[in-house]
């Protein structure tokens, strides 16, 4: 407990490190594997090379990944871009499938309904398609969240500022309370993205919450009725 009173500035100066990375990051990943998901609902064709593909991308190891990166897109090995770029892909990896299986569960009555009623395309997706695939999609992102807050810390054997220099620190210095601040302290984070991201879905998708309740509502009917 003295050490973490004794650094609470440093504990907040890598907390915000942490953020800066891992949000981004996560934001990237669904606005990008939006319309890649897209295209695999869309192209029943293209479904299984995508997912394919995105399953492929996540199953290549972190560390090489971070190291390789500034060999591509020209960063330093330890600039945070790069960490920024690696966890977009993995999000994006894990990101594809959700938004695919989000836009197939779409009703394909609801679909043809809002195309005879005048719907173009475009239009259709951003007012029909997206807005009913919002709560798998929700669901998608905040698996998102967590993961790229969690991989976030492999960026400090890189030399990269953030919870995971807890880590590294705490191991070679033998200090275990700062090695349990890192732990508490990444959780904290994946905690509050994970409630923003509810809240943030509370208010884009309202209509969920009046499901739920008519869905609860019927099930105490039922209850009552067999009582």
């Amino acid at each position: 407990m003295t050490w973490v009173i004794n650094n609470l500035g440093l504990i907040w100066s890598r907390s915000v490190d942490h953020v800066a990375i891992a949000f981004p990051a996560v934001i990237l990943s669904f606005l990008i594997a939006l319309p890649i998901g897209w295209l695999a609902t869309r192209f029943a064709w293209s479904r299984g090379i995508l997912l394919s593909l995105s399953s492929v991308l996540y199953a290549i190891p972190s560390l090489p990944l971070f190291i390789v990166l500034p060999l591509l897109i020209g960063t330093g090995l330890r600039d945070p871009i790069n960490l920024v770029v690696a966890l977009t892909l993995y999000g994006i990896a894990l990101m594809v499938r959700s938004t695919a299986d989000g836009l197939s569960s779409v009703d394909g009555d609801i679909v043809q309904s809002a195309t005879a009623i005048g719907y173009s395309a475009w239009s259709r997706f951003w007012r029909v398609e997206l807005p009913l695939a919002g709560p798998v999609l929700l669901a998608g992102i905040r698996v998102v969240s967590v993961s790229t807050v969690s991989l976030t810390t492999v960026g400090a054997v890189l030399g990269i500022s953030g919870t995971g220099v807890f880590f590294t620190d705490g191991v070679q210095r033998n200090i275990p309370e700062e090695i349990l601040t890192g732990v508490v302290v990444t959780i904290v984070i994946a905690v509050v993205f994970d409630l923003v991201i509810v809240q943030v879905g509370r208010l884009l998708l309202p209509w969920t919450r009046a499901v739920k309740t008519a869905r609860a509502r019927q099930l105490r009917d039922r209850e009552g009725v067999a009582a």
